[in-house]
């Protein structure tokens, strides 16, 4: 069986990304659509051996196809994955524009495919936020092992989670440093070469940031609405890979020796973690793969049923590409699409 797909946003990062795992994963396609802004119309991507040509989202017809993956942003979302939705095509939207909607399954496969089936309710499931997405895959064994309670996390964030001009501007900064000129901010508020930057996304009145809200939100639908989480996100000069320092506080003793075992043994987790020079995985190892990785698992002695690790991961993959194409395939598997 056979699924027709289209990609809105093909151009951009992850777009792209999408049309390369759903090469690598060997999806069922049957025809695929790359779909882009009028500007971009005529311009070509790759799809294997194939080329596509973008063609315009305006003047679309959605129903020719099974699966529509949105990574244009919200304000493309907004408009245009209802009207998709309602021509028969199941979305599946990596912004953020429909994630907290109650009749909008959020899903994390590894961690929450049970709640997949609820797309029928308007045709649309939401890809959580990049961050998000690796933490709660880290947090589930966790989770059904010994209940957690709290969460502190602070993240590490690449320059791909802002676009391709972010990237840009971390790499022209880079070579400005290098021959003595003062860098110009224009992606970012300050200089992120050679820097960090602790603001990603807009402030809000209590001071969080709304990337901050969004992994509080965002795990409390996903996970469980009972967890405390707070976090202070943060921009780091690389260009591919989140990283995020955790600390869990749980209901139930649990030894690092034994979290360390049941997150080997669960979905979409890889733990390297060695307790030597070397031995954990940093951002750049973890780029082009689909795992989220762990390492530096240990007891946190200032609480009670405390631990503490380290997690990363391809945040074009995990964090956006890879697990919208995971949902199309869960919904394939669990006999939820008709294809041809």
């Amino acid at each position: 069986m056979k699924f027709n797909v289209a990609l809105v946003g093909a151009t951009g990062n992850v777009g792209q990304e999408m049309l390369a795992i759903l090469e690598e994963r060997m999806f069922p396609v049957g025809e695929v659509y790359a779909l882009a802004s009028r500007q971009s119309i005529g311009r070509e991507v790759s799809f294997g051996d194939k080329t596509l040509k973008c063609q315009d989202i305006a003047t679309f017809d959605f129903s020719k196809c099974h699966i529509a993956l949105f990574a244009a942003g919200g304000s493309v979302s907004k408009e245009w994955a209802p009207k998709a939705a309602a021509a028969g095509a199941v979305v599946i939207d990596n912004s953020s524009q429909f994630r907290m909607d109650p009749d909008v399954p959020l899903i994390v496969p590894e961690v929450n495919a049970d709640a997949v089936a609820g797309f029928s309710k308007k045709n649309i499931i939401a890809n959580p936020n990049c961050s998000t997405a690796q933490l709660v895959v880290a947090l589930k064994p966790l989770h059904d092992a010994a209940t957690i309670k709290r969460v502190v996390v602070s993240t590490y964030q690449s320059t791909s989670g802002a676009g391709k001009a972010a990237m840009d501007e971390l790499w022209n900064q880079t070579k400005q440093i290098y021959v003595t000129d003062a860098p110009e901010p224009e992606a970012f508020t300050k200089q992120i070469a050679f820097n960090v930057i602790p603001h990603i996304d807009v402030f809000m009145e209590d001071g969080f940031t709304k990337e901050e809200w969004k992994m509080m939100a965002e795990t409390k639908k996903i996970l469980d609405p009972s967890i405390k989480l707070t976090a202070t996100c943060v921009r780091v000069p690389t260009f591919v890979g989140h990283a995020e320092a955790v600390n869990v506080e749980l209901e139930r003793e649990l030894s690092d020796d034994d979290a360390r075992e049941i997150m080997r043994e669960a979905p979409g987790l890889l733990i390297v973690d060695k307790r030597e020079d070397g031995g954990y995985v940093t951002p750049v190892e973890c780029v082009g793969d689909f795992a989220t990785f762990v390492s530096r698992v240990r007891v946190d002695p200032t609480v009670e049923n405390g631990l503490a690790f380290w997690c990363v991961s391809d945040n074009l993959r995990k964090g956006a590409a890879l697990n919208a194409v995971q949902i199309a395939e869960t919904l394939i598997n669990r006999n939820l699409l008709e294809g041809v």
